[in-house]
């Protein structure tokens, strides 16, 4: 897309319906026709791009994961809603952005914010589905029962190592001498495996949520053998990127946390290793998913769609995690398969946002879009993957803070007014900053145009009430002790 064809397209209104969201919900929704689709809805924890029909990182081995994206349309340009596992996952299944519902970290617990007759699960109970599922679809695993006809519980302790544990800076990176069979992904594969060999009295929407790759990267260790130390290699990097930042930029890098303590140990390498042995790992579940679907008599009426909740970044702009507004941390794999819509081999470089997803599900399978739901269908782009498309894709991490991206820029906007601008199609890896450049001025504008209007202040008990998200790592494995409190009492 040139420059002039995005003002032109960029200039359209993104601005959501002013009514509060809680007005404009729907009746519940229809029963769909007959003949109607079985769902397989396969979504993985900290996935980011470095996936194989990606491109971004030539290291990674996932071949079921690249066969999956052969069968449908592959997305090379999909972002989450929020680059946070909770308030990520709490907008794509309730069709509510995180600025709308006001959940926007991991200290929100979700069901304070996120009614139940307003979910995904919910719209397709009442449309007569069997909704089931098992592993992490929410945050936590956390599950109510009036969305589910069943859900198998997450309870499967990973092993503990059998040798003396190795760290990489702050992350754990044991490798394990135990099988597949020993982990808990492998019996959340299992019991999707299960369903599919059933038979169903009713159409399905199955759920399978993969923990890994998130931490802790504690998986066999035949996958780390997969990925040799001496073969891995840093993603590219700049040593002054952080210059040409403003303030709220440099703070959400945190540059003094992960990645000081990964220099200080000289375990970059090893802690690339273990990520990807993770992601492996990973692949192999998915595997096994794929072969019980192939085998199975739903083989030909079941819609497939696969998403991790957010991206993860490993040493770029001097970051580890999530947590940031940034294309590592916002970008994750995203694939269709649709029975009578989508071909073999597409691919769609639009940009798009997984709040797609619930509207996109709701319209393949005939049942109306509830009101709420601020997401669009994303049906054209699976029936024809170059279709035009103008929305851009939008992020939020915390409050007031959100990005804006086009197949050409992205655009940051920090609460306090910082702001950063990308040349994605010349700056892949966001090393100059344009924002401050009058000449982008016209379209840094443009691009403003997409920002949320609906910013909810922070409820009480949020992380972001008494501070803010770029405190958030201390809730992941490999943090602070205080933040691990948090998260032992989350879970």
């Amino acid at each position: 897309m040139n420059r002039r064809d995005f003002l032109r397209l960029a200039g359209l209104s993104a601005a959501a319906a002013a009514l509060p969201w809680q007005n404009r919900l729907a009746a519940a929704a229809g029963a769909a026709p007959r003949g109607r689709p079985n769902v397989l809805f396969l979504a993985v924890d900290d996935l980011n791009h470095w996936v194989g029909y990606l491109k971004r990182n030539r290291q990674t081995i996932t071949p079921n994961i690249d066969r999956l994206a052969s069968m449908g349309v592959a997305f090379t340009h999909a972002y989450c809603a929020a680059p946070v596992c909770n308030p990520s996952r709490a907008a794509l299944m309730s069709g509510l952005r995180p600025g709308t519902s006001g959940c926007y970290s991991n200290g929100d617990y979700f069901p304070n914010y996120i009614p139940e007759d307003v979910t995904l699960c919910t719209a397709f109970r009442k449309a007569g589905y069997f909704v089931c599922g098992a592993g992490k679809i929410y945050h936590s695993s956390v599950h109510r029962p009036a969305e589910w006809d069943d859900y198998q519980e997450d309870r499967h302790p990973a092993p503990d190592p059998k040798v003396e544990r190795v760290m990489a800076g702050n992350f754990n990176i044991t490798p394990l001498d135990c099988n597949n069979e020993d982990m808990p992904d492998y019996k959340i594969t299992s019991y999707g495996i299960e369903q599919l060999g059933k038979k169903q009295e009713k159409p399905f929407f199955l759920a399978v949520g993969l923990h890994k790759p998130h931490l802790e990267w504690n998986v066999p260790r035949k996958y780390y053998e997969m990925h040799p130390l001496k073969d891995i290699e840093l993603p590219p990097y700049l040593e002054n990127d952080l210059d040409d930042l403003p303030p709220a930029g440099v703070k959400m890098a945190k540059p003094q946390g992960d990645h000081a303590a990964i220099l200080k140990t000289g375990t970059w390498k090893n802690a690339i290793q273990a990520y990807l042995a993770a992601t492996s790992f990973c692949d192999a579940q998915i595997g096994r998913v794929l072969e019980a679907l192939e085998n199975s008599a739903y083989k030909d009426n079941t819609i497939v769609v696969f998403w991790g909740d957010h991206g993860w970044h490993l040493g770029e702009k001097h970051h580890w995690r999530k947590f940031a507004l940034w294309e590592e941390a916002a970008r994750a794999p995203f694939i269709w398969v649709v029975p009578g819509v989508t071909r073999p081999g597409g691919s769609c470089e639009r940009t798009v946002d997984f709040m797609g997803i619930y509207p996109t599900l709701c319209d393949l399978c005939g049942i109306a879009v509830p009101r709420h739901v601020e997401g669009v269908s994303i049906k054209p782009l699976l029936e024809n993957p170059s279709a035009a498309w103008t929305r851009p894709a939008v992020t939020t991490h915390g409050y007031q803070n959100h990005a804006v991206r086009t197949e050409q820029w992205r655009y940051i906007r920090y609460a306090d007014g910082g702001e950063e601008f990308y040349n994605e199609q010349t700056d892949p890896y966001e090393w100059t900053n344009l924002a401050t450049n009058p000449d982008y001025a016209r379209e840094k504008e443009a691009l403003a145009r997409f920002l949320p209007t609906a910013n909810k202040a922070p409820g009480k008990g949020s992380t972001t009430a008494k501070d803010d998200p770029l405190k958030e790592a201390a809730e992941e494995p490999g943090g602070s002790k205080a933040g691990k409190r948090k998260k032992k009492a989350a879970d």
